[in-house]
């Protein structure tokens, strides 16, 4: 969308937050919120995107990257004096510019592009995003004429009784011509209680030159929300979590509970996967068609193929294959890589180990810093002994071996295809191809050993 620009304003502390993270960077579903801004404004196909940093300037620019150009607000000096930091990347460029607040992660790219609409239909200089509140109280009042234009925006301690009454309120959401815009900001006060630059001002300045100043109201006033404190953190989270939700549901997917089913802002989700109550979907996670994720599973930045079973088990940053079956009761912890038709059984614990397709862990194992290939049988109580003490070491077991129960194998330690290693085993040497493996005490029995010791007594 050629000559079309965006600021955000990210510059703010968010001291109602009491927390050492910079308001902006919260997360909601997963995502900081002004990341959920900068990547609905992004789809608007924008030429240039703006965010005015400051506290925790560094910070909000590892997290965005290269997704915008950044201006620095050294001192908070009011949300006009923030967008006044843009000057150097857009003032003097014909076209419109949108301001948006970091704080503000529920708005969606329907509702901007909507309003751009409204401001070119209008030829406006300015327009506002308004929303209907049932409880306005706090808020800027929207005050319209007899012909329903916008008369003036007046905050609530300056709003007459008749004023207070109205339910169109400012969202902090606007649309200007640029140029007007700039122009504007230079004859933006301070000459108030708080000493600041305030954005609403250009409305004013505007209207007074007697040019077009427009308002586009949306229809879910809960789309507005500006994150100030915990509590609106938490509403605007339950808005996101219900709005992924019926995406996902929309296209497919089955959620049994979705109150109580947690999906990332990140995550994809294949057609006719179900998942069951109080399921936590974290990060960047793909999960692909037909799956099946039982209650009290979390999945975090993982990929899942086809038709695999996640059951009551946790996966972190690792990968797993089509067709496998995960848990009950398991963790494949990260750097992980199951093949195909896997089965990783209750109790088992898994570590930067890649699995090949038709193996099996099915009870009670550790297998870490190891690579087991193709139709590999590893018997219960089986543990790769990786840890020295100080160095992680690495253990191989090829294709089609058997691990009997009970097995420590001490690495580094190479298990040749094919090869048998005994129940009870402690193997602390390579094992060649089609061997048997046998590392453990011979069994004594000692006859009449019962009968002596109750003589004894």
């Amino acid at each position: 969308m050629t000559n079309t620009y965006a600021v955000i304003l990210a510059a703010g502390q968010g001291t109602r937050m009491k927390s050492k993270l910079y308001k902006v960077l919260h997360p909601v579903c997963g995502m900081a919120m002004v990341e959920h801004v900068t990547g609905n404004v992004s789809q608007l196909g924008v030429e240039k995107i703006v965010t005015i940093v400051g506290h925790g300037a560094e910070k909000v620019r590892d997290q965005l990257g290269d997704s915008s150009e950044y201006a620095l607000q050294e001192e908070q000096l009011g949300t006009a004096h923030a967008v006044q930091q843009a000057a150097s990347l857009i003032e003097g460029k014909p076209g419109t510019t949108l301001v948006v607040c970091g704080d503000t992660p529920l708005i969606r790219t329907e509702t901007m592009q909507a309003l751009l609409d409204h401001h070119k239909a209008t030829e406006a200089k300015a327009t506002i995003l308004t929303a209907i509140a049932d409880n306005p109280t706090g808020y800027g009042r929207i005050i319209r004429d007899n012909s329903g234009q916008v008369s003036k925006i007046v905050e609530q301690k300056d709003a007459a009784p008749e004023e207070q009454q109205v339910k169109e309120i400012n969202t902090g959401t606007y649309c200007f011509d640029n140029e007007s815009l700039f122009e504007a900001l230079k004859l933006v006060s301070n000459d108030n209680v708080q000493g600041e630059f305030y954005l609403p001002d250009v409305i004013e300045i505007l209207q007074k030159q007697q040019v077009t100043v427009a308002a586009y109201a949306t229809d879910s006033f809960e789309e507005t929300l500006g994150v100030n404190d915990r509590v609106a953190l938490s509403q605007a989270e339950g808005i996101m979590r219900a709005r992924i939700a019926e995406k996902h549901m929309r296209n497919g997917v089955s959620i049994i509970d979705p109150a109580s089913t947690y999906i990332s802002a990140e995550a994809e989700i294949g057609a006719d996967t179900v998942l069951h109550p109080n399921v936590m979907i974290e990060g960047r996670t793909v999960i692909g068609e037909d799956c099946f994720i039982s209650s009290n599973s979390r999945i975090v930045s993982s990929t899942i193929g086809n038709r695999t079973e996640i059951r009551s088990s946790e996966v972190y940053n690792s990968i797993i294959g089509t067709d496998t079956t995960v848990g009950p009761f398991a963790h494949v912890r990260p750097d992980s890589n199951l093949g195909d038709s896997v089965k990783i059984g209750n109790f088992v614990e898994v570590k930067k180990a890649a699995l090949g397709n038709g193996s099996k862990i099915s009870h009670l194992s550790y297998i870490g810093d190891a690579e087991v290939g193709t139709n590999v049988n590893i018997g219960c109580g089986t543990i790769t002994v990786n840890y020295d003490g100080k160095n992680k070491h690495f253990t191989k077991i090829e294709d089609d071996s058997f691990i009997g129960c009970n097995s420590n194998l001490i690495a580094p330690v190479t298990i040749g295809k094919g090869s048998y290693v005994a129940a009870g085993s402690t193997i602390s040497k390579d094992v060649p191809a089609e061997a048997l493996a046998i590392a453990r005490a011979r069994q004594e029995n000692k006859e009449g050993y019962a009968s002596k010791l109750n003589v004894k007594k």
